[in-house]
């Protein structure tokens, strides 16, 4: 049994820990019953076994091309009767877009895919929408930038606002009819300890039931996440975000520094565009913003969204071109608290701000985790860009993990990231020479098998391959670039790529059966597990 490092917590924390979080029992109870649909899921996969081998499936992030190609793998591996043979399935980035949707969709790919094509087969976007969600988010203490590109970034890349919440998923997860969902993200006021020494402590989960910090053994209810907590007490109730701010809070920082070099940006051209269209649209409202009627009713925004529709549209020269009409006309406070809060958290380049739960947490040692009155939570991928640690030991014991990478560049680069985080921490891991990676990485198949002497077999698949692709990698990797902009995706673009996706799927299957049937054999000797007819 694993025990919670002892420099970091004293006699205190397993009674906070009972006190404020059941979820680990939840989550343990969900995995057994789990357990009881993989097997026959192997079943009728001819792999007779007795014991269910933990199967986990990772996602890695890249944006949008990370959504609609996790989406494919999501939709072929149930087509294929894999996905119903998977307890895990954990995502970064992109890929947790993905992973949600299945969810809000009860696993029906079907569905899923119905919607995709719905929402790029039409270049809309609600910005009136979102535009409110993002007003309502400034209202907030812990408003950071996060919200803003939750709300009106991942929005419009995305097509879709979903205002559902993580616990939603517990009825599916519980009854074991779905995997069981992991949303990796960092801490990112760690990042010395991370660059330092690769902390496990960095890494940060969420699931259906709880949020925190795996390494650490500390963990808050899903509901109470956000909530304020000081000396392992609950203060204030703050409500569950929905799954929108999720999808911000786990993609954003990786992308804007750069591809995933973790470093904290304060003069950027990243900066300057989140600053100088804050200014410009602020000097614009001053000289159109009408005067309310009722300043205690609740505001109407339409007239904002088309304000901002026909400034987004202007000229850039246009738009800076200094006020004339200085006096106001009315007041729009919550906007322009919103407006005026988004540009000081560009300033200040703040992402993921929370309530730390572990506040004044008297059982903590480390006065890095309870000093702090807040965490800030950013992209996994800024560390590594699939969450390999949140299924590796000491966190959780898998047997096989198929790592989807859907990079547009080095698909080889979680592999030596996790192989040195692992390096560090004594985990088993398989162990691949350099100069082996190196040649994989010019010209990737579309499946790769690591092994080694102790720990789970990890099956790699590059989304863009030699197989798939043939000698047009490059050219698929520009077609899908990371910083793509969000209206290049027309249909025509969106299902050349889940095509892909689901090929790379269907046409490793007898591999994956085959690592299943191993992987059955192996962790179960006692319990012999064997095909029972040829795949």
């Amino acid at each position: 049994r694993r025990t919670r490092p002892s420099h970091l917590f004293g006699r205190r924390t397993e009674n906070f820990l009972t006190a404020v979080h059941h979820g680990k029992k939840e989550e343990k109870v969900a995995v057994e019953r789990r357990r009881l649909r993989v097997l026959k899921a192997l079943k009728k996969l001819h792999i007779e076994a007795d014991e269910a081998p933990v199967v986990a499936v990772l996602g890695s992030g890249g944006g949008l091309r990370a959504h609609i190609a996790c989406l494919g793998v999501l939709s072929e591996m149930k087509e294929q009767g894999l996905l119903d043979a998977v307890t895990y399935l954990a995502g970064v980035s992109g890929s947790t877009w993905a992973i949600s949707s299945l969810y809000t969709n009860d696993g029906d790919t079907e569905a899923l895919e119905a919607d995709l094509r719905h929402r790029f087969s039409r270049q809309e976007w609600d910005l009136a929408k979102s535009l409110q969600k993002t007003i309502q988010a400034a209202r907030s203490e812990n408003y950071s930038l996060t919200d803003f590109w939750a709300y009106m970034v991942i929005s419009k890349q995305t097509r879709e606002l979903p205002e559902s919440h993580l616990s939603n998923m517990k009825k599916p997860v519980e009854e074991g009819t779905l995997p069981y969902p992991i949303f990796a993200a960092i801490d990112n006021d760690l990042q010395p300890s991370w660059q330092e020494a690769k902390a496990q402590e960095t890494w940060f989960k969420f699931t259906p039931h709880h949020a925190g910090f795996p390494a650490l053994g500390a963990y808050v209810s899903i509901t109470h996440f956000g909530s304020k907590f000081k000396k392992g007490r609950l203060v204030r109730t703050h409500p569950e975000r929905d799954l929108s701010f999720l999808r911000g809070q786990c993609w954003g920082q990786r992308g804007l520094n750069g591809g995933g070099k973790w470093r904290r940006v304060k003069h950027s051209p990243c900066l300057c565009s989140f600053a100088a269209p804050l200014l410009r649209l602020q000097q614009s409202l001053q000289r159109e913003r009408p005067v309310l009627e009722d300043e205690g009713s609740e505001p109407n925004y339409n007239w904002l969204t088309e304000m901002l529709e026909n400034w987004t549209r202007t000229s850039l020269e246009k738009q800076e071109q200094p006020d004339e009409d200085p006096e106001s006309k009315g007041s729009v406070s919550d906007f322009l608290d919103f407006v005026r809060k988004t540009g000081i958290c560009a300033s200040k380049w703040e992402w993921g701000t929370t309530h730390n739960f572990l506040y004044k947490h008297g059982g903590i040692r480390d006065k890095t985790m309870s000093s702090r009155r807040h965490l800030h939570l950013v992209d996994a991928g800024l560390a590594i860009n699939t969450p390999f640690p949140l299924v590796l030991p000491p966190t959780r014991e898998v047997h096989l993990i198929l790592s989807f990478d859907f990079s547009a560049g080095d698909p080889f680069e979680t592999i030596r990231a996790t192989t040195d985080y692992c390096r560090r921490h004594k985990i088993p891991f398989p162990h691949v020479e350099e100069a082996k990676l190196d040649l994989w990485s010019k010209a990737p198949a579309s499946c790769y098998i690591l092994k080694g002497e102790t720990g789970p077999v990890v099956m790699h698949f590059p989304l863009f391959n030699t197989d798939a692709c043939g000698d047009d990698i490059e050219a698929w990797s520009d077609t899908y670039d990371t910083f793509k902009l969000a209206d290049t995706y027309t249909l025509d673009v969106v299902m050349p790529l889940l095509a892909l996706a689901k090929m790379n799927v269907r046409e490793n299957k007898k591999k994956i059966l085959r690592e299943m049937r191993n992987a059955a054999m192996l962790y179960y000797p006692k319990h012999y597990a064997q095909s029972c007819s040829l795949v």
